[in-house]
């Protein structure tokens, strides 16, 4: 019973970091998101989150935020934190060398980083000076929350959202012709989803029939790299030559044939599927969701339906 509880302790601060974490999506990358909670005798003595790349870790602003008058819980202290403390110097210091520096009696991770220079050290180290350490508590959770950085790294490739709009009967314009299926508020999230993502492509086609500016006007954020696909370009060398640029998410927005080409080799992690409630007689049919897609998800606005899929290997 003692074990259920602290298990549930260890995963409600969990959820605190993640909940912190997510204040860095716009600063953080290419960094990851990270959120740092410090707990002692079951108060939270410090917090914090990474909220720009170059500047402090959420380790160091947790343990910043730390009052003068709490500084003396801190070696009887547990340090929650999402993803495994960083083991290298780059543009800081490592900060597993700070939690050991700061004599804390525990250490609780989500999920370890796989990027190369840390893999494992961060924990190792902070095993070596003596801190208890868990990994693993709430580890999907925090995977999911960086699942651009750990595609990147892991798989070499950028993270791939496939994205179209559709009639309730299957087409994704009105014989041939651009047809507007979003609404307002549908179309203000494809912006800000464009603002969260480096990159988004459309092919030759969509490129020159509708001329889309693929930037960042309903929301606030920066555009994301605009990428047309030409004739007879090989999308694995594509997403090679991405990875060489540190292009760590993909938006794919083409037409028909160029959404099936990523379908067909396999190469996506996401769908993002918006349904409205109009018919046209005739049109390109929008893709077929493939088998090896699992829906995680939808949500309902103005009378549009998105429907979100994951992709599932098994």
């Amino acid at each position: 019973m003692k074990s259920e509880v602290s298990a549930a302790i260890d995963e409600m601060f969990m959820r605190r970091c993640l909940q912190l974490a997510r204040n860095g999506m716009m600063g953080a990358r290419p960094n990851p998101m990270v959120g740092c909670v410090i707990v002692a005798g079951g108060r939270i003595i410090g917090e914090g989150y990474h909220i720009r790349c170059g500047e402090g870790h959420a380790e160091v602003n947790a343990f910043a935020s730390v009052r003068q008058e709490d500084e003396a819980l801190l070696p009887q202290s547990t340090v929650y934190v999402s993803l495994e403390p960083c083991a290298h110097y780059g543009k800081t210091p490592p900060c597993c060398d700070l939690i050991v520096s700061k004599g804390v009696k525990r250490v609780v991770v989500g999920c370890q980083d796989s990027f190369s220079k840390v893999q494992g050290r961060g924990v190792e180290r902070i095993r070596e000076a003596g801190i208890e350490v868990t990994v693993g508590v709430l580890e999907q959770e925090c995977r999911a929350l960086n699942k651009r950085f750990f595609t990147f790294h892991e798989q070499h490739r950028p993270y791939i959202i496939l994205k179209w709009a559709q009639t309730s009967n299957g087409f994704i314009d009105d014989h041939g012709q651009p047809l507007a299926i979003s609404t307002p508020f549908t179309k203000m999230l494809c912006h800000r989803l464009r603002a969260e993502e480096d990159a988004i492509l459309v092919g030759r086609v969509t490129d020159e029939r509708e001329h889309p500016l693929l930037n960042v006007r309903e929301w606030v954020g920066k555009d994301p790299l605009r990428i047309v696909l030409g004739n007879g370009m090989d999308i694995h060398h594509l997403m090679d030559e991405l990875y060489r640029q540190g292009i760590q998410s993909l938006i794919v927005e083409g037409g028909r044939k160029t959404l099936d080409s990523f379908i067909q080799a396999r190469l996506w992690d996401e769908l993002r599927v918006e349904k409205a409630p109009i018919a046209v007689s005739d049109g390109t049919p929008a893709p077929l969701v493939p088998p090896e897609a699992y829906m995680s998800g939808m949500e309902k606005w103005e009378g549009n339906v998105i429907f979100h899929y994951l992709f599932n290997p098994t």
